[in-house]
């Protein structure tokens, strides 16, 4: 039984993975808007059905990766930063090497995906829309670690302005901007946190 369950979740990621493969590989050759759902269907060799039972969001969630990893990275930023050191400098350190890491990337398709999202408005939104849906656990992981309760306003401000950092400072070399942003969340919350206990 084990086996079988294993086969079919293997199978299943082989088929997700496929058709991600042919969309992608499709909207860099031509574009997005001059791609359907039915030809990276094909290409995949299954069918429309199939496509939108592994994407229900359509052809625009091909183009992202399942984001847990991105999740659990935010939330040990918080939880696991060392001692002293603050939610949002931790948060901003974290941030900024990801940020690196993603520049420094050496996968020769990367800067022409990168491309593909920021020329592209629908792919854009929905990548925004992807990362902000972090938010939630970003901001328990914080009101957690400061003891306030899970629906505290502050933390869940401080989760959403720090995931939207990452949209602003796309585009811009350096960590300048993401540094005062910063600046500006780190002596915002220390007023704020000191009050709230």
């Amino acid at each position: 039984m084990t086996q079988t369950v294993g086969r079919r979740e293997r199978k299943k990621a082989a088929t997700r993975q496929a058709l991600a493969d042919a969309a992608l590989r499709l909207f860099l050759e031509r574009g997005y808007d001059a791609v359907g759902v039915r030809e990276i269907a094909d290409t995949a060799d299954v069918s429309v059905t199939t496509l939108f039972k592994h994407f229900p969001d359509g052809k625009v969630a091909l183009v992202f990766d399942e984001e847990t990893d991105r999740e659990a990275a935010l939330v040990a930023a918080v939880r696991d930063r060392p001692a002293g050191c603050s939610i949002p400098a931790a948060l901003r350190d974290h941030l900024r090497q990801t940020g690196r890491a993603l520049r420094n990337a050496d996968h020769p398709g990367f800067q022409a995906y990168r491309q593909l999202i920021d020329s592209t408005p629908e792919l854009r939104e929905y990548a925004r829309a992807m990362w902000l849906r972090h938010e939630v656990a970003l901001a328990d992981a914080i009101a957690a670690d400061s003891g306030l309760p899970t629906d505290d306003a502050v933390c869940r401000a401080l989760a959403h302005f720090a995931l939207e950092a990452v949209t602003l400072v796309r585009g811009q070399t350096g960590d300048a901007t993401l540094d005062r942003i910063f600046a500006l969340l780190e002596h915002g919350w220390s007023a704020v946190s000191s009050t709230a206990q």
